[in-house]
């Protein structure tokens, strides 16, 4: 016991009284408990004082973050053509689009639109790095014109004249959409109408967006589609569509959906393939054709669907709830995991389009506790039964559900009814953020006097600081456009006695809120001996998710192109170029650690170490490392909605861990292993329960758990691409033996797993259970679940 409380105390020793006294509201003349601004009253982030910069830009003095449309023409009165004006706000300041900018750091935006309704004429092209955010109090339309020319109104990765996209798929980042209204219905029904055109990769969310479309028979309206080979997107959440053809058409590697409603659509989600999964939590479907049909896998390119996963779902009069193109069985692959689904007027649960019924619904109202179709195993017999049928469902601990018995949600918190005196920014209380200056101090006295009683604003920039941060109970903080954090020093350059950069901590007062938006988390190498965010904060009794992150990331990596070195991370193109070994690219020791005493709500938080420079304009690889992904020992709850790819050990390890949610999980082993081979070069930690390499073949883990309790993992996709930049170990599935362990005393389990390039998909005790020869779907290996017994 007493060296798990090491760990849970490893920041202890900077955590001085002024963040004690702050996290109790001691230091505030009025603390912060609810907001105070009147209903007629402006969106903050409108009338804030926005003083953001780019710190690595050319120009940063003149480049501008925040850019309000009306600021540029837009007159939002439904009448004028707005289109122009919108893609100026977008486009201004030589960003990164237009199909001659691959990726970039340097040009951040916020697209703002003040409430009113904003016609187009054609696409508002999103550039990198960018959010389009509307008011969030009277959140604002874009109004497609009835003569609209092109693909969509939001349109992510245009298209050029020779079928080529601006950017490259799997590398297109850092995008958002919230609280705005799309609405289609001035174009004929049988115009191709699209609402978003959403082909991004990581760090990406859709969060309080509705489409309108045509109700029409015979519309032609699709809400959101996407599609296309070999991506990797993050989340949607609070989206509604209504009417359409198809309220969304997606074909994707995998993505994670929480809280969508489709209203009278003709299909509600067309899902033609995905070669790793999806997993919906959340979905009302109301008075739809049909919910969701799927094409099974198994063709020579291997589209059709992998893994559907779906749970806390609500289908009224709608014909069919799932659907496929062939029959499904023990040899066609796929499958499918249905979970506490309520059916009401749906006479076909799960069929067979123009063939057999597999589950019959009802034309009154009926519930699915718990089904699958495809693979079951258990224990460690790895024979897979082949069912289409109930299987044991999930075990959920309570405190992970809300009081309707579905797994908690969160919405990412956005402050609308705040006051602006309610808020501080960082900037006017003196930390720089321009990458250079140490900002430790400024941004610590700015926690330490506002925990608790302000919304803490930190403005658009890169705040450098080379000593722990911490983040005291109370605080609720909100990024500009992905503000950066970027630690580093001689603190953190030793291996053997790490030390955190940041510190979420509540260990003077064990809980209280703490709620983080919109930033990134970093290093500035070498930092061998970084833990980048210790999570040691847990939600006040009876609030649930009062303690997580939104849309915030922790990334080994922060690139620019400017030649200063004490300007960028120092983990560049030039300094750690693939093959490179050297020990001055260790990035980081940890990127996350959820403590003993800690709750955590993760909501689209990618945990990320580069494999390719983001400003070279070839994205060219390089070989950066980070020792481990994220360690979680919290005894919850915990919700982890989010990601974790190419760290040297493991990307997840629960150690002693208890009620805990995994919805899609996603990993990529290192590109460049096994050369060095893990752990290397990293050297194991029995202290921070470091796991062994039995059968990895000089892997790193995608989820190693041991001696923990409760878990579900609802949809995973765990990857083992490369052999030392090669892929030719996938033709043969060699590239890696293992993937996935768990020890013989821990209870998880687990639904929908996709793998690509391992042997065994899961194994008990280093000893391979689940081999992928048993589940072929196409490029990746899939299976419906896993369960002890």
């Amino acid at each position: 016991m007493f060296g798990r409380l090491s760990l849970l105390v490893s920041c202890i020793h900077i955590l001085l009284v002024p963040s004690f006294t702050s996290a109790l509201g001691t230091s505030c003349t009025a603390p912060l408990t609810t907001g105070t601004a009147a209903p007629e009253d402006p969106y903050w982030l409108e009338t804030i004082t926005h003083q953001g910069i780019s710190a690595f830009n050319p120009d940063p003095a003149t480049y501008q973050v925040f850019r309000n449309v009306k600021d540029f023409g837009a007159a939002g009165d439904g009448v004028t053509d707005d289109t122009d004006a919108i893609n100026a706000a977008m486009s201004t300041g030589d960003r990164c689009g237009g199909g001659t900018c691959g990726s970039s750091t340097i040009t951040p935006a916020i697209v703002y639109f003040p409430p009113g309704t904003y016609l187009v004429s054609a696409p508002i092209d999103t550039y990198y790095y960018t959010q389009m955010i509307g008011d969030a109090k009277h959140p604002p339309t874009l109004l497609a014109d009835a003569g609209f020319q092109g693909k969509a109104v939001i349109d992510a990765d245009p298209y050029l004249a020779d079928g080529s996209q601006w950017f490259i798929n799997q590398n297109n980042f850092y995008r958002s959409v919230r609280n705005l209204i799309i609405d289609l219905r001035q174009m004929p029904a049988t115009a191709p109408a699209i609402g978003l055109h959403w082909q991004v990769s990581q760090a990406t969310s859709l969060i309080n967006v509705v489409v309108e479309m045509s109700k029409e028979n015979g519309t032609q309206h699709q809400g959101l589609i996407s599609f296309v080979w070999r991506f990797s997107p993050d989340e949607l959440s609070d989206i509604v569509f209504n009417g359409g053809m198809n309220g969304i058409y997606v074909g994707n590697q995998q993505f994670t959906v929480r809280n969508i409603t489709i209203n009278d659509a003709e299909i509600a989600v067309a899902s033609p393939w995905n070669w790793a999964g999806w997993t919906w939590q959340g979905v009302s479907i109301n008075n739809c054709t049909s919910a969701i049909p799927v094409l099974p896998v198994r063709s020579m390119l291997g589209k059709g669907v992998g893994s559907e996963t779906i749970t806390d779902a609500v289908v009224m009069n709608t014909e069919v709830f799932i659907s496929t193109t062939a029959p499904v069985n023990n040899s066609f692959g796929g499958s499918l995991v249905l979970n506490n689904i309520m059916l009401h007027n749906v006479p076909v649960a799960v069929g067979v389009q123009d063939g057999e019924v597999v589950l019959k619904g009802t034309n009154d109202t009926t519930s699915i506790k718990s089904w699958a179709q495809g693979n079951i195993f258990s224990g460690t017999d790895g024979k897979p039964v082949f069912t289409q049928g109930p299987i044991p469902g999930p075990l959920i601990p309570g405190n992970l559900l809300d009081s309707e018995g579905r797994v908690f949600g969160k919405s990412h918190p956005q402050y609308a009814d705040y006051a602006l005196d309610q808020i501080v920014s960082v900037r006017s209380m003196g930390a720089t953020g321009d990458g250079v200056t140490d900002d430790t101090a400024a941004l610590q006295a700015v926690f330490d006097q506002y925990a608790g009683c302000k919304l803490i604003f930190v403005d658009a920039g890169t705040y450098y600081i080379t000593d722990t941060l911490i983040i005291p109970a109370g605080s609720q903080v909100a990024g500009e456009a992905w503000s950066v954090i970027m630690g580093g020093g001689s603190k953190f350059e030793d291996e053997s006695g790490p030390d955190c950069l940041f510190g979420a901590n509540g260990v003077f007062t064990p809980s209280g809120i703490l709620e983080i938006t919109d930033i990134v988390f970093t290093t500035r190498g070498a930092t061998p001996g970084a833990i980048v965010l210790e999570w040691n904060i847990h939600e006040p009794t009876g609030v649930q998710g009062g303690a997580g992150m939104w849309d915030s990331h922790i990334r080994s990596l922060f690139t620019n192109m400017i030649p200063d070195l004490a300007a960028g991370t120092d983990l560049q193109l030039a300094d750690c170029p693939a093959g490179s070994q050297s020990p001055n690219c260790m990035a980081a020791f940890m990127s996350l650690h959820l403590t003993q005493g800690s709750s955590a709500y993760l909501e689209g938080t990618w945990v990320w170490t580069a494999d390719h420079d983001m400003d070279d304009p070839e994205l060219r690889q390089i070989n950066v490392f980070t020792g481990r992904g994220l360690l979680s020992e919290s005894l919850g709850p915990v919700w982890l909605i989010g990601t974790a790819e190419h760290a040297a050990i493991y990307q997840y390890n629960l150690h002693g861990a208890e009620s805990h949610w995994i919805g899609f999980a996603q990993t990529e082993t290192p590109y460049y292993q096994p050369v060095p081979q893990a752990p290397a070069p990293y050297s194991i930690n029995k202290k921070y329960a470091d796991p062994t390499f039995e059968g990895t073949l000089g892997r790193a883990w995608a989820l190693y758990v041991q001696q923990s309790w409760s878990i579900t993992l609802f949809g995973g996709g765990f990857y083992s691409f490369f052999q030392n930049y090669s892929t030719a170990c996938l033709a043969n599935v060699s590239c890696q033996d293992q993937i996935f362990n768990i020890d013989a005393a821990s209870t998880i389990q687990v639904y929908g797993l996709s793998t690509v390039g391992t042997e065994y998909q899961l194994s008990v005790d280093h000893k391979g259970v689940v081999d992928e020869a048993s589940n072929p779907t196409g490029f990746q290996q899939s299976f419906a679940a896993w369960t002890r017994w």
